[in-house]
C-alpha cells in the first residue's frame, strides 16, 4: 500500500457496497473549484445555499457514507445551515468523473441520490466536456454540451453556466482568471 497522503483513498459506502477511489487529480479539483467559484455569486445573491466541497459528508440515510465532489446544502430563511453536523440534505450534487469511479458515478451513487430525493445531480464528464444531468425520477440524463440552466424550488431566477467556456477555463493552458 503506497502511504503517500496524497494517494490516500477515498471511502464511501452506497447501498452496502464500500466505494474505494483515488485522491482527485488536479484537473479533477480545478473543475471543481471553478464550479464553486462559479454557482457561489448566485447562491449568495439569491441566498439559496452554500457550497459543501468533499470530501465533506452527506448524511443521507445512517448506515451509508456519500462524499459528493461538490453539493449545495439550502439556506435556512437566507442564512447558512449549521455546521456542526453533516447536512442531511442537498439541492444539488456534483460528481467529477475520474477513470476510477465511472460506474460508481453513473450507477450506484445516481441511483442512491434520485432514491433520496435529490432534486439535481450533475455527473461532470471533463473527457467528453459534458455535464450529465439527472433529476429524481429520470432514467437517462439530460447531456448538456452547450448552456446548462439549474433553477432551485424557490429560486426567482436560474442559474447559467456556458459549458465549452467552462471547460476552457479549465484547460491545461488557460490563461488564469479566464471564463
Amino acid at each position: 500500500m503506497d502511504e503517500r497522503p496524497e494517494l490516500t483513498p477515498r471511502y464511501e459506502l452506497v447501498d452496502g457496497e464500500l466505494l474505494v477511489t483515488p485522491a482527485p487529480s488536479r484537473r479533477h479539483q480545478r473543475i471543481v473549484l471553478r464550479l464553486a467559484f462559479t454557482l457561489q455569486p448566485y447562491l449568495v445573491q439569491y441566498r439559496i445555499g452554500e457550497i459543501v466541497l468533499g470530501p465533506g459528508e452527506l448524511a443521507l440515510d445512517p448506515d451509508e457514507r456519500y462524499e459528493p465532489d461538490l453539493m449545495v446544502v439550502p439556506a435556512i430563511d437566507g442564512k447558512l445551515p449549521p455546521a456542526d453536523a453533516a447536512p442531511a440534505h442537498a439541492m444539488l450534487v456534483c460528481e467529477v468523473l475520474s477513470p476510477g469511479s465511472l460506474r460508481h458515478d453513473r450507477v450506484t451513487k445516481r441511483k442512491a441520490f434520485q432514491r433520496h430525493a435529490i432534486p439535481e445531480y450533475w455527473v461532470i464528464d471533463p473527457g467528453a466536456q459534458v455535464f450529465e444531468v439527472w433529476r429524481r425520477h429520470d432514467e437517462r440524463p439530460a447531456m448538456v454540451d452547450g448552456r446548462l440552466t439549474w433553477q432551485p424550488d424557490n429560486a426567482p431566477a436560474a442559474f447559467a453556466l456556458d459549458v465549452p467556456a467552462f471547460f476552457a477555463a479549465v484547460a491545461d493552458g488557460a490563461p488564469l482568471g479566464s471564463g
